[in-house]
């Protein structure tokens, strides 16, 4: 028994003293609070989605703020969120815009497109008969390209096959490679309207900061306006570019005026989070579109964004009450900066019914470029041409995929060479 008890003594006396030497050292830990990572009261009460509303606007919209990304530093005032050390994220980087479109060759050439293949094998026959150039005309056709961009493509190869003489197959790639770059007219315009007016203006005076007069020169950002049928891939191109916004250094804020499909805001929002971009967003389903687009370019000013990118409910062309209504989110917006851009957002696979979405648009809008969506996944690569005939507007972007980074700037060359899977 008296071994037992010395025993227990021997083991529970220091054990005890550890308690309470780590009972003591908690007391007196100067500065102790809650643990790492746990947000305490006033943590808590400023974490309800971060909002803050843009002042002067119709008081529908917030601005969610993505979390702050490792190392970098914000003003207290400019913070909406302050997350935990366990919840902050780094943001993803995107990558490049420049050289994505070579990555259309392969696709394009996975895709079958006849304006390649075929057109390709019936050039480098021995002899062309008249059968032959009505097979070559007919599979421009079915590319979509147009009965005037057709006849004149094939006017103008007729014309130098029989002038040069031309049998050797490299030589007639040559030929089609020219007349199909001058098509698709490489002396458009297709950069992005991004930079701010502001600082356009400021260049141009030689002063970033002041007006002649000495008074703070107000800021202007950009302004695109993204537009579109419902499920040509509107919101993600309107999330892809942002990426591409982002790379090239701009600030940017996205609007999400698309009020009426469900989740359209969030889905928006989660690609401005993944690269640092934050998002003015409504309340409520339903709200006032114009108003949210409103707040969106109004926060853009307030808080010196280079970009603001609205997205747009998707539009059937022919419902005259959404035509109208984005006719008002043009107007709206107007009031407070100019639009730089006003993109349409095209489904590359849906051909020549493309065409009349796009009159109709440049009709309400005022449509400064197109973007083809799906162009990898489509054989009827002339609807590039054939919409810039029509419009008289360039093709500025293309989407080669559904990866993050899928989204190109065009290059007319490029896409040739793609298609004569060059």
């Amino acid at each position: 028994m008296d071994n037992d008890l010395l025993t227990a003594l021997f083991v529970g006396v220091p054990v005890l003293a550890a308690i309470a030497g780590v009972l003591v050292a908690r007391r007196r830990r100067p500065g102790s609070g809650p643990r790492p990572g746990a947000p305490d009261d006033a943590a808590r009460a400023g974490r309800g989605g971060g909002a803050a509303e843009p002042s002067g606007g119709a008081g529908t919209t917030t601005l969610e703020r993505p979390p702050v990304a490792p190392g970098t530093t914000t003003a207290a005032e400019d913070l909406e969120v302050v997350p935990d050390l366990d919840e902050v994220v780094g943001f993803e980087v995107p990558a490049p815009a420049a050289g994505r479109l070579a990555r259309l060759r392969d696709r394009l050439a996975r895709s079958g497109s006849p304006l390649g293949t075929r057109l390709l094998a019936v050039l480098s026959r021995d002899h062309l008969s008249e059968d032959d150039w009505d097979e070559l005309e007919e599979t421009l056709l079915l590319a979509d390209m147009g009965a005037g961009p057709a006849g004149e493509l094939i006017d103008a190869l007729r014309t130098q096959v029989r002038v040069q003489g031309v049998k050797d197959p490299a030589h007639v790639r040559v030929l089609l490679r020219e007349q199909l770059v001058a098509l698709v007219d490489p002396t458009l315009d297709r950069s992005l309207a991004t930079t701010p007016p502001s600082a356009l203006a400021a260049a141009v005076a030689g002063d970033a900061d002041e007006d002649t007069d000495g008074a703070a020169r107000p800021h202007v950002p950009a302004v695109v306006l993204v537009v579109g049928v419902n499920g040509t891939g509107k919101t993600t191109t309107v999330g892809k570019l942002a990426r591409v916004l982002v790379a090239e250094g701009r600030t940017v804020v996205l609007g999400a005026a698309d009020t009426f499909r469900a989740a359209a805001a969030d889905q928006l929002e989660t690609w401005g989070s993944r690269v640092g971009v934050p998002t003015v967003r409504s309340d409520r389903d339903g709200a006032d579109p114009a108003a949210v687009a409103f707040d969106a370019v109004r926060t853009g000013v307030r808080e010196q964004f280079d970009v603001v990118l609205v997205d747009t409910a998707g539009r059937l062309q022919n419902k005259a009450g959404l035509m109208d209504e984005l006719g008002k989110i043009t107007r709206v917006i107007t009031r407070e900066a100019p639009l730089s851009e006003v993109l349409l957002v095209l489904d590359a696979t849906t051909g020549q019914n493309g065409l009349n979405q796009a009159k109709v648009f440049a009709e309400v809008a005022g449509v400064t470029g197109i973007v083809l969506t799906k162009l990898d996944g489509t054989a009827k690569g002339g609807i590039v041409v054939a919409v810039q005939r029509q419009l008289g507007v360039p093709v500025k972007l293309v989407g080669l995929g559904e990866g993050p980074d899928d989204l190109a700037p065009f290059d007319p060359e490029d896409f040739v060479d793609g298609l004569l899977q060059v």
